[in-house]
């Protein structure tokens, strides 16, 4: 369940799929409280602009609030432990205060504990 309040979203990405899937995925993220995306893994720079472009488009590519503004990285050839450590100590909204992390796993097979493990020990 996500959280009721603005968060931060690290997306592990360990599966390519399918184009519609991930604009679907990006509009959801956009449209809840998410706001901020961090993306690692494969084709982790589409992820990022298709967040950008989904929070652009949920306001008709106008001005967006800055309390509804997603902000996007993308992370392609950091190691996990560092993304997670930024995630953890550096990444920051403008005007919002993120007190929640959410890790969003696109994979085939999960691996819930061992990510969860390995954010904690960032």
């Amino acid at each position: 369940m996500l959280p009721s309040s603005p968060f931060l979203a690290v997306l592990v990405i360990d599966e390519v799929c399918e184009e519609m899937w991930r604009w679907e995925a990006s509009r959801w993220l956009a449209g809840s409280h998410c706001r901020y995306v961090l993306a690692w893994g494969q084709y982790c720079e589409d992820w990022a602009e298709s967040v950008d472009d989904a929070n652009l488009e949920a306001y008709d590519y106008d001005d967006i609030p800055e309390d509804k503004l997603v902000m996007t990285t993308s992370h392609e050839e950091e190691e996990l432990d560092d993304v997670f450590w930024f995630a953890k100590h550096r990444a920051r909204h403008p005007t919002l205060v993120l007190s929640h992390t959410v890790i969003i796993h696109i994979a085939e097979r999960g691996r819930k504990d061992v990510l969860e493990k390995q954010y904690g020990q960032a």
